[in-house]
């Protein structure tokens, strides 16, 4: 994976890609339903706002963000939506002013994190590389929600470097959230990115084997694409389950979306 201060700029170019999408929506327009249900563009930003200023509580005060979990701890499985659609109720101007401000604080926060220093989360500790890669994954996942509201087709980037690892490292996860033991040995992933390069995790000899466009793997591992929408394929079964169930996001397992949705 690149180094913390690389991530840091490829966090900032992920958001700055997303305001350009919504720079110049009128009011109305923020009110546009996006794909997620329930959701229209205002309380998509208005859920990047909230994590990104809980991020900037755990990487400045570990004991603030302990209390604020255990404040929360009632609200576990309500916390995020609701902290999303408080700040969704924002004037949208506003609102962007907000957002903006956040992420800048996040990455200065991070910058000046020590290295080796582990930070406390919803989940395991973290380090500083590992939170803003999840920022950046969910940034972009957030993103095409807005991008498929908006009909517009988005660039993709070599950022996906970063969503696409997560996805594979979570592998296990998925199975986890799905009530399911899954397989102990690795498997291979071949994607091609969007320069033509190819990305590769887990051994040349696996049996069990993910392939096709980087793209299209972050698309369906963030849970934005139907895989029958896409170009990816597999080889083994254990393979094509996984596929079927992954989830590079933390929490319980989304719909998805369903086939055809977006063709």
């Amino acid at each position: 994976m690149a180094d913390l201060a690389a991530l840091l700029d490829d966090f900032a170019a992920e958001c700055a890609d997303l305001e350009n999408l919504i720079t110049g929506l009128t009011p109305e327009q923020w009110k546009t339903p996006t794909p997620a249900p329930g959701w229209d563009i205002a309380t998509q930003i208005a859920h990047l706002t909230w994590t990104d200023e809980v991020s900037i509580l755990a990487a400045t005060d570990a004991d603030a963000f302990t209390a604020f979990l255990a404040e929360a701890a009632s609200r576990a499985f309500t916390l995020v939506d609701e902290g999303a659609e408080e700040i969704a109720r924002t004037p949208p101007a506003e609102l962007l002013v907000r957002w903006r401000a956040g992420r800048e604080q996040l990455i200065a926060a991070l910058a000046a994190v020590p290295p080796g220093t582990k930070l406390p989360w919803f989940g395991p500790p973290m380090s500083a590389a590992s939170m803003i890669s999840a920022r950046i994954m969910e940034t972009w996942a957030h993103g095409q929600d807005v991008a498929d509201a908006l009909d517009a087709t988005r660039v993709p980037t070599a950022r996906l470097r970063t969503v696409a690892h997560i996805s594979v490292r979570a592998r296990n996860y998925a199975y986890l959230v799905n009530g399911e033991s899954g397989p102990t040995e690795e498997f291979r992933v071949e994607l091609t990115a969007p320069d033509g390069t190819p990305w590769t995790w887990g051994p040349e000899d696996a049996p069990q084997r993910i392939t096709g466009p980087a793209i299209d793997f972050c698309l369906v591992a963030t849970q934005r694409r139907h895989r029958e929408d896409t170009a990816l394929t597999t080889e083994g079964p254990d393979a094509d389950h996984w596929l079927g169930i992954a989830q590079a996001f933390a929490g319980p397992p989304g719909p998805g979306r369903t086939p055809g949705q977006f063709a």
